[in-house]
């Protein structure tokens, strides 16, 4: 089962937890699940059922564009990150 970094502004919906071992095959299911653990965390990083703009979703160290239907794998790391611009 994949394991879930919770981001440190999240970390007050959580009571403090840093990660999670969840049962989940993309990272949909892994949103709705900390959901129902920790209620208000998909409202804190979704806008309209899509990842929010200001967080990018790494899984295994590898930055994915492919949001709420990014597949990951039993044994992933899966991280949601602030997004960072440049130029």
């Amino acid at each position: 089962m994949p394991t879930v970094f919770i981001p440190a502004q999240l970390r007050e919906l959580s009571g403090g937890t840093q990660s999670v071992i969840l049962e989940a095959r993309n990272v949909r299911e892994i949103v709705y699940r900390l959901d129902a653990m920790f209620p208000g965390f998909k409202d804190r990083i979704c806008i309209d059922g899509n990842i929010s703009p200001s967080l990018q979703v790494s899984i295994d160290s590898v930055m994915t564009s492919r949001g709420m239907i990014a597949k990951v794998q039993p044994h992933s790391e899966v991280h949601f990150l602030p997004a960072i611009g440049g130029g």
